[in-house]
């Protein structure tokens, strides 16, 4: 996706060989201009899946989930990284950080999937995929199936995508990174 592209390259910064700061349009400031057409796109990809919920993480894949939701006019879940005390019937699971190097436990009503829905999941990243992996463990959970991953940026030179394809789901990456050397991005 060009105009993603553009935007990572104008408007990121690359940390290191592994890191990407997208903060002043994804992670932290949300261009809506962009996240919209995010969405669309993701809408124009997965509208034969016949999608009935869009799930993300909180909190960096909410942006583009909620535009993608709009789009297909589906409702969005987000897993939280914390259990609120409202939660009457949660399902919970762990996931890993690579940005933060560190586990957490993610969890979710168990109300609002059920063996009826066709889920599509969104991310902001794909690295090495546990977070999918810790995603799809709570939408199985509630009986649901995954139908599709949308990622908005996928470091290609992780292993993220391969754990994705060999499950056999239909994954669809707006940016697809080779490689950051020398401050540069070469794209896949």
């Amino acid at each position: 996706m060009k105009l993603l592209q553009e935007a990572i390259e104008q408007r990121g910064t690359i940390i290191n060989d592994d890191i990407l700061k997208v903060d002043s349009f994804l992670n932290h400031q949300i261009d809506c201009r962009l996240m919209k057409a995010i969405g669309q796109e993701f809408a124009a990809h997965f509208q034969d899946q016949n999608v009935t919920k869009i799930v993300t993480i909180e909190s960096s894949g909410i942006a583009p989930a909620v535009f993608a939701g709009d789009c297909m006019d589906v409702p969005v879940i987000f897993m939280k990284k914390s259990e609120p005390s409202t939660m009457l019937d949660p399902v919970y699971t762990e996931a890993f950080s690579f940005t933060k190097n560190r586990k957490y436990t993610l969890c979710m009503e168990r109300q609002f999937l059920s063996k009826n829905d066709r889920v599509l999941f969104i991310d902001d990243f794909l690295a090495n995929g546990q977070a999918f992996l810790s995603a799809e463990d709570l939408i199985q959970q509630c009986g649901a199936h995954v139908v599709g991953v949308g990622i908005v940026i996928e470091k290609s030179f992780q292993k993220g995508r391969a754990l994705i394809e060999e499950k056999g789901y239909d994954i669809y990456s707006l940016a697809r990174i080779q490689a950051m050397k020398d401050n540069k991005i070469l794209w896949k």
